[in-house]
């Protein structure tokens, strides 16, 4: 019901490019959350997902985060795993349009899940040093296996705890990084403050489902508010962070 509630009073309160005076983040709006090209790595992304949603693949799952809201047994077939905790088609493309647009070079991802996002990041630049961190073994291995067939090259993948695994990363900055597992405010919290020194002047955060509960909407207030942070874009689904110095504090709600 919470997100229900919330996706109502984000469209009495959301706007478009139209609504947007800063350059920097009316350019991020029209070129790349709204671009509309059909990009050949898109049949790559849908290709992968029937995959994923024809396999009869069983996985023990070890669930180190928040769960699933429909998803109650520790074991879970592949197919119905990608129906409801892998990303979306329409958030997959966008991380590919994300990596594409602001040519990262060295990117993180919190939960691999069965790498469609992973995926999608990878194919929009080869050069992209992608480390992505899966709680659970099973489904890192299994992502693993399915994207080392189709010979990406530039995955690093790590299992454990997030907050154990964040404090052994070695690479001193990151690009991009990706919150996209264990949806709870202190956790959210936690890790957010556990990779703010590996953050530069053109560092992006994205987190996912930030009005998944309250909890993660109140993680989300608190991350728009802390100081290191200029400029936030909401996009319900997605909340994207900047730390721009040159940029005026200045947070956005933008209908995708």
């Amino acid at each position: 019901m919470y997100p229900i509630i919330a996706y109502i009073k984000f469209l009495t309160q959301a706007s478009n490019q139209h609504g947007v005076h800063s350059p920097f983040v009316y350019n991020f709006v029209t070129k790349c959350l709204y671009d509309k090209t059909a990009y050949e790595a898109y049949n790559k992304l849908n290709h992968y997902k029937k995959e994923l949603l024809s396999s009869d693949t069983i996985l023990q799952i070890t669930d180190l985060g928040e769960g699933s809201k429909t998803l109650d047994a520790n074991q879970r077939s592949v197919g119905k795993m990608v129906k409801t905790s892998s990303s979306s088609k329409k958030d997959t493309q966008l991380l590919y349009r994300l990596s594409k647009y602001f040519k990262f070079k060295n990117s993180l991802e919190l939960g691999t899940s069965l790498g469609m996002g992973t995926y999608a990041l990878s194919l929009a630049n080869s050069s992209n040093k992608i480390t992505t961190i899966e709680g659970c073994p099973n489904t890192s291995a299994f992502a693993k296996s399915k994207l080392e067939n189709k010979e990406v090259k530039n995955i690093e993948f790590k299992t454990g705890h997030f907050s154990d695994t964040i404090s052994l990363l070695k690479d001193d900055k990151f690009d991009f990084i990706f919150f996209d597992g264990h949806h709870n405010k202190t956790a959210t919290i936690q890790y957010f403050e556990a990779l703010l020194p590996k953050i530069h002047n053109e560092t992006i955060f994205v987190f996912d489902d930030i009005y998944w509960s309250k909890g993660m909407t109140e993680a989300w207030e608190y991350i728009k508010n802390h100081k290191s942070v200029t400029v936030t874009v909401d996009g319900f689904n997605l909340g994207f962070v900047f730390f721009r110095r040159e940029q005026a504090k200045e947070h956005f709600k933008i209908r995708m």
